[in-house]
Order: C-alpha cells, then structure tokens, then sequence
C-alpha cells in the first residue's frame, strides 16, 4: 500500500447526486453497505464507521474513516439529495467511490467538483 501519510497526489471529490429514491436516503443500513462497497471499488480500506438516522423521515449522515483518508455522506430524502464527500491519498480512487455510489444509488443527475490537495 502507498504511503497514506502524505497528502501528494490526494482527490478531493464532492458530488450532489440528485432525484435518488427517498425510502433509500433514509435507510442507514443500505447506505453503509453502498458506502462500504465505493471504498471498496475505489481500493480503500474501511478503519472505522459511524452513520446516524434521523427519525420522522428525515435522511442519514455517515463517515467512513479510510486509511487513505474519509468517505462521508449525508441526505435530504424530502428532496432527493446525497451530498457526497470522497476525500482519499495513495493509490485510492476517491472519483471511483463517487461513481459506485451514483450508480447503487441510481442518481438521475449528478454534480461533481474534483480539487486536488497536497500538490507541490
């Protein structure tokens, strides 16, 4: 594994993943399991998990802490929105994560910003 410790070459991607089933932005326990299996396709290795459902309907907010960084996710099911943090060094493909995620999730409509950290 490359050195994690070291922000050179890091992807920062946030992406909006828009018009996604309700029922699933609020279902905690599907969305680790989509979240565990992004970093899985982007080659990272899951340190620790923490999501939290908010009740009456309302959506998720979770992080994955990665040993090459974090994936974190949060959702509005009233109007259809996961908000999507990929945040990841290394060999890990933070853009990967993103794509799995908008693909389980089978978003309609997707905004992305790529930043790349740590560059000299």
């Amino acid at each position: 594994m490359a050195d994690t410790s070291s922000p050179a070459g890091s992807t920062h991607v946030l992406a909006d993943l828009w018009r996604v089933d309700p029922a699933l932005l609020s279902d905690g326990e599907r969305i680790e399991t989509m979240m565990r299996a992004a970093a899985a396709a982007a080659g990272a290795r899951v340190l620790s998990a923490h999501f939290h459902r908010f009740g009456g309907g309302g959506g998720v907010t979770g992080v994955l802490l990665l040993a090459e960084s974090h994936l974190s996710v949060h959702t509005w099911p009233e109007v259809g929105l996961a908000a999507v943090d990929a945040f990841m060094c290394g060999r890990a493909r933070a853009e990967a994560a993103i794509d799995a995620l908008c693909a389980a999730m089978r978003a309609e409509r997707r905004t992305t910003e790529v930043i790349r950290r740590g560059g000299q």
